[in-house]
């Protein structure tokens, strides 16, 4: 018996696609007609081709940012996903208690980008800040207003406190998913704390790591609220990320031609990492399912 097909359910879709194609698509070609165009005023705009693309590629600029933002997202995976799978490795499976983690740890992903840096603006001061002027009390020299080296502690240490929670609620809901019965094997094996964890733990939280791994990545590598409400960019250009470098170059000095050749890079990158990310992550999954 032949399948009877309805096209019409692509009339269903069709708000979704208008939709996607106005947020994304028209802005996105907007750019790309930016990024190969110079302009001396008046509206008025003539054919450039590649020359922005080609003095971003050449930017010492560029390059500076792109190894503050690698540096910043590598350390904020080094240390986000170890100890978000810690911190879901030790929480109640059940009971009350789950249910009191679970909301404590869902509580800093509720608050908005700005106000996370707003608390730590205030929280680092070392006139009316706790934090700063506990150090302060404590001898530690410690001004992320002057210092490059204390602006990056502060800014990757508000990072982890806003954002390793969401790692340790995706493994632990990986954790979730594993059958009793494992345990119980595991137990009747003798197998030791750690043999449990690399053999059947890992495992079975593969597939939701690669996601927690993609979505800080992408978060971390694009990041910008944050560390400009608390530094600015500075102390000097210590903490000027690609996404900060990209607002000053539009917005601060509107170079609308270099800024949009520099923003589709910007997104390449990003899409060319996470694949690589994607890529590697599921063939150890299928290695580790032969």
């Amino acid at each position: 018996m032949e399948k009877t097909q309805n096209n019409r359910a692509w009339f269903l879709v069709l708000p979704v696609l208008a939709l996607v194609a106005f947020s994304a698509v028209i802005p996105l070609m907007t750019v790309v007609n930016y990024s190969v165009q110079d302009t001396f005023g008046n509206n008025k705009f003539f054919w450039a081709g590649l020359e922005w693309f080609e003095e971003m590629v050449g930017s010492e600029r560029l390059h500076a940012a792109l190894g503050r933002q690698v540096l910043f997202s590598a350390i904020i995976l080094a240390i986000e996903v170890p100890l978000g799978i810690y911190i879901a490795l030790n929480m109640p499976k059940r009971g009350f208690w789950a249910s009191v983690c679970l909301v404590l740890m869902a509580l800093p992903l509720l608050i908005p980008f700005n106000v996370v840096g707003t608390i730590w603006q205030i929280f680092g001061r070392v006139d009316i800040g706790l934090l700063g002027h506990t150090l302060a009390a404590l001898g530690v020299d410690y001004n992320y207003t002057n210092d490059a080296l204390d602006a990056w502690v502060t800014v990757i240490v508000m990072d982890v406190w806003h954002w390793t929670s969401l790692v340790a609620l995706l493994c632990y809901a990986g954790l979730q998913s594993i059958p009793d019965a494992y345990y119980q094997a595991a137990r009747i094996d003798q197998a030791s704390r750690w043999k449990i964890f690399r053999f059947i733990e890992l495992p079975k939280m593969q597939g939701v790591l690669l996601i927690a791994v993609l979505l800080r990545f992408m978060d971390s590598f694009m990041i910008y609220t944050e560390p400009f409400v608390v530094t600015g960019g500075g102390p000097g250009n210590a903490t000027t990320f690609l996404s900060i470098d990209l607002v000053k170059m539009a917005v601060g000095q509107f170079d609308l031609g270099p800024a949009a050749a520099f923003s589709i890079m910007y997104f390449l990158v990003i899409l060319l990492i996470s694949w690589v990310f994607y890529t590697v992550m599921t063939n150890l999954d299928k290695r580790e399912g032969l």
